[in-house]
């Protein structure tokens, strides 16, 4: 098969476009033909500076395709199945193979393009929100990134829970198209001093629930924008530096900080029924993916530079 793979770490140069070996299925494992691959901001992350569990290595969470052959212990598919599907890895590439419980059903008509986009973050941005977050109606929400990946699906979310949601992004264009998604406030995070603009948006008060995926130096801030009572999800760390923390305030605030990974409990009843009814909502309408991009698998390399010129607003997509 065909695959977007690399040698060693770095920048999106060292994707190569290769041929290399079918992978090899186990008895509960699945095999697609992969039609479409989602990007996440995690596999820009990984090949930069993730482990390489394979020589070479083929990056990637999450891919949407056709099952075309399945291990003898597998239940709950069949051959022909569109699926998409969430792995540590080995998404750039035209199979893959992941084990059962990593594969959920999509409707005839959804696109593999936008089924490919739904499991790892909008589950990560429903957990942030609701499992972690508990968040109820009527309350302040505030999602950092709100162009990201995380943030799109968030923002979606807590709209439709009932939440005032207020969302941050590196400039107007990007917060005028988070309008139509359900933002109600919008914060430059490039020219505003983002503690100051949560505390006047709330009264004074701040964001009940906050939605973090980029860490680093922007999780200080989102602790000094909770609430009392305030619980901030962060997830990803997009910003990966290596930063102390002020969290004297959080005591005398009952506020908590909660790091939040969908990985550690993708197999869980919970999470597999989350996703899949996620992916029922996206069907009817009720939740939309958000694309941009699409690049030939080929180009893999252009289609990561392109997400790290931050550029793009919504999914950027891969096709074999």
């Amino acid at each position: 098969m065909k695959a977007a793979v690399y040698y060693k770490n770095g920048a999106p140069e060292v994707l190569q476009y290769e041929d290399v070996p079918d992978p090899v299925i186990k008895a509960k494992d699945i095999l697609i033909r992969v039609h479409c691959v989602s990007i996440e901001g995690g596999d820009t992350l990984n090949r930069l500076g993730g482990p390489l569990r394979t020589q070479p290595h083929i990056v990637g969470y999450q891919a949407a395709g056709e099952i075309i052959e399945m291990g003898a212990e597998v239940t709950g598919h069949q051959l022909g199945d569109r699926v998409t599907t969430v792995m540590g890895d080995g998404s750039h590439a035209e199979l893959r193979a992941v084990h059962m419980t990593s594969a959920w059903k999509i409707p005839d008509q959804m696109s593999y393009q936008t089924g490919s986009a739904i499991p790892v973050p909008f589950g990560t941005a429903h957990d942030c929100l609701f499992e972690y977050g508990r968040l109820q109606a009527g309350e302040t929400v505030l999602v950092q990134a709100g162009g990201s990946a995380v943030g799109l699906a968030a923002i979606q979310l807590a709209k439709r829970a009932g939440a005032i949601v207020i969302a941050t992004a590196s400039s107007s264009a990007k917060l005028a198209a988070l309008e139509a998604l359900g933002m109600d406030h919008g914060i430059n995070y490039v020219d505003s001093d983002l503690v100051k603009e949560v505390k006047n948006i709330t009264g004074g008060k701040g964001a009940n629930v906050i939605v973090d995926p980029v860490g680093g130096p922007t999780m200080q801030k989102s602790i000094y924008s909770l609430a009392y009572r305030g619980r901030l999800s962060t997830v990803g760390g997009a910003g990966r530096e290596v930063v102390k923390y002020d969290l004297g305030g959080l005591m005398g605030g009952n506020q908590s900080v909660n790091g939040v990974f969908l990985g550690a409990e993708i197999r869980t009843d919970r999470v597999q029924s989350m996703i899949k009814q996620l992916i029922l909502d996206i069907d009817a309408g009720d939740l939309k993916v958000v694309l941009d991009k699409q690049f030939p698998l080929a180009e893999a390399a252009a289609a990561h530079a392109f997400i790290e010129s931050r550029q793009a607003l919504g999914r950027v997509t891969l096709i074999p």
